[in-house]
């Protein structure tokens, strides 16, 4: 009640509330469950706030709709399961409430759009999908790790779905909780999800990337909202004329990987030739290091360079095997 109270001056649209939380271990805190329903339903009458829970079966969907929670949302764990989210579909035939989707635990995004898919199948119009980051077995400087292309790509099969940012479950901590904010406003996402909580260093979850309400509204005001298009003419001539310039570009790169690529046909077919492995590592190894000094001297990134070379590389061991050769004499 105390963070809902904090938060009532705070223009937020929605408080969120984990009352139901699927934990990777037993043991651990998973929320307080069917009991915390009476709480949110006096947030709301005390304050005015909509509010929102996670639900993972039938049960949850019927005992949340009945206590008048206004938005329902499908967790990561879920999403991942189509079985579950078919469920929880079911249970909402025909209720007119709006359900947002997070992406799967791991990055899928056809997991994704079945998600939503099922849920559009029942006939809600109001649906929403949540990023909050990929689990990931490699080192970053994120508890869940962005893969921003993954949303994007998202939003450009289903424009149509708006599209917020769960910058608490991306960052795992709080410092990074405003850049990767702005990060997802400057790719026009049209809203956040951020974890808050009156003490939350003595949270009962995820304290580490909890904030206070208090710093919450400090957050807000320091992004910086951007429109998506304006009618300036100065501008969109000046773009247009920019962009005309990198489609140029595009075709030029798109020359010389064809070219490279029939390079790499000969050397597949003077492999073939000679019975020598499509794979040399030893030359993968040299091209890739030799490639991220160049580009770090023109500015790119190693992570770019690495995975640009990687679909180059990936194309040209395919070219190398489809090669046909003549049978030579022996």
């Amino acid at each position: 009640m105390e963070t809902a109270r904090q938060l009532v001056d705070a223009d937020i649209d929605l408080f969120r509330s984990g009352i139901w939380k699927p934990r990777t271990r037993p043991g651990v805190f998973e929320g307080k469950g069917s009991i915390a329903l009476p709480w949110l339903k006096r947030v709301k009458e005390e304050t005015g706030l909509k509010t929102t829970v996670e639900v993972a079966n039938a049960k949850q969907v019927d005992k949340a709709l009945a206590f008048g929670i206004d938005v329902l949302w499908i967790g990561a764990r879920s999403t991942a399961n189509p079985f579950s989210v078919q469920e929880i579909a079911d249970a909402l035939q025909g209720v007119d409430i709006p359900v947002m989707v997070k992406n799967p635990v791991n990055p899928d995004l056809e997991l994704w759009v079945g998600a939503i898919e099922r849920v559009q199948a029942t006939g809600i119009k109001k649906i929403a999908a949540i990023h909050r980051g990929f689990s990931t077995y490699s080192k970053s400087m994120f508890r869940n790790e962005p893969y921003w292309e993954i949303p994007i790509e998202l939003r450009r099969r289903m424009p149509e779905i708006p599209l917020l940012c769960d910058n608490s479950h991306i960052c795992g901590n709080r410092i990074e909780l405003l850049n990767v904010a702005q990060y997802a406003l400057d790719l026009n996402y049209d809203g956040l999800m951020t974890e808050t909580h009156c003490d939350p260093d003595h949270a009962l979850s995820d304290a580490h990337q909890q904030i206070t309400p208090a710093t919450y509204k400090l957050l807000i005001d320091k992004l910086v909202f951007k429109r998506e298009m304006t009618d300036d003419r100065d501008f969109l001539e000046y773009m247009d004329f920019i962009r005309q310039q990198i489609d140029e570009l595009d075709l030029e790169v798109l020359d010389l990987l064809a070219k490279r690529m029939k390079l790499s046909e000969e050397i597949g077919k003077h492999k073939k030739h000679n019975r020598i492995s499509i794979l040399q590592l030893k030359r993968w190894n040299e091209i890739l290091e030799k490639a991220k000094d160049m580009g770090r001297e023109r500015g790119l990134s190693e992570g770019f360079i690495s995975h640009y070379l990687s679909a180059v590389h990936q194309e040209s061991i395919l070219k190398q095997t489809q090669v046909k050769v003549e049978d030579q004499p022996l």
